[in-house]
């Protein structure tokens, strides 16, 4: 660990947190919390969501379609299915996804990328959707 600057001396909060940068520095896997929501998120469009929509051919799907397709993804990279629901609820917090009664959809913005069957990373997807036209 390394050594705290001698003007934080005594400033166990200030001190705390740079420790807590630090290693974050040292170590580029620990993440904060806002980084590894984003992650998941990105892994959730990118690997799930947006193959199951462009297989489907269609702008919604179930829930046990969705699931079918989180199982395979999470058995073939071994993924815990919870580091999966966690993105995937973000998404529907963030609006990419839209649930009514038992029906999930993507958001309306979204459709004309998936009738040309594009590629549609999840950078994209956040620059559609915020988008004011």
């Amino acid at each position: 660990m390394p050594e705290v600057p001698h003007n934080l001396e005594g400033h166990s909060e200030l001190a705390a947190q740079f420790s807590s940068n630090t290693d974050r520095q040292l170590n580029p896997r620990i993440k904060g919390k806002h980084a590894s929501s984003t992650e998941n998120r990105r892994m959730v469009w990118e690997n799930v969501i947006w193959p199951l929509i462009l297989g489907l051919n269609r702008s919604f799907f179930t829930l046990k379609e969705y699931q079918e397709r989180r199982d395979h993804y999470c058995r073939l990279h071994r993924i815990t299915p919870s580091r999966v629901a966690g993105g995937f609820v973000s998404l529907l917090v963030k609006g990419i996804l839209v649930r009514e009664k038992e029906i999930y959809s993507i958001h309306y913005r979204l459709i004309p990328y998936m009738r040309k069957r594009a590629h549609l990373e999840y950078g994209q997807v956040i620059k559609e959707i915020n988008t004011k036209r």
